[in-house]
């Protein structure tokens, strides 16, 4: 079992910065693949950013690429989604997730994870 608690969110005006942290307890956290996904308010969730569990392998939504940065520090258990440039279409709650995983690759679907965290509300305001 892994347990994974979103934070970090908040109100940011358009064009700013905000980090989202994913602290992970339970299970060797370095054996997992990590991702982030959004659920904006009547739309669906959509994957944002994933990391494998060297985190020498990423993989972004191309609606966030070149602004957003996925990390991850073992040391610390936490996952990272650093968003610059915000806009107002990001505006969203953000899940952090996890799939045990050893082979190096990254996820883009949901479906593919197995653990999930409560989601931390991130909005940008104009």
């Amino acid at each position: 079992q892994v347990q994974l608690v979103e934070s970090g969110g908040g109100l940011v005006q358009a064009g700013g910065s905000l980090r989202l942290s994913c602290a992970a307890s339970g299970r060797t956290f370095s054996s997992y693949a990590m991702g982030w996904f959004r659920q904006a308010p009547g739309k669906e969730r959509e994957f944002v950013a994933a990391i494998s569990w060297s985190g020498g392998i990423t993989d972004y939504a191309d609606s966030v690429k070149d602004r957003f940065t996925i990390s991850r520090d073992k040391g610390k258990n936490t996952v990272y989604l650093q968003m610059n440039s915000v806009e107002l279409e990001d505006t969203a709650v953000y899940y952090c997730a996890a799939r045990g995983d050893y082979s190096g690759h990254v996820y883009n679907r949901g479906a593919e994870y197995d653990y999930w965290g409560q989601g931390t509300q991130a909005t940008v305001s104009s």
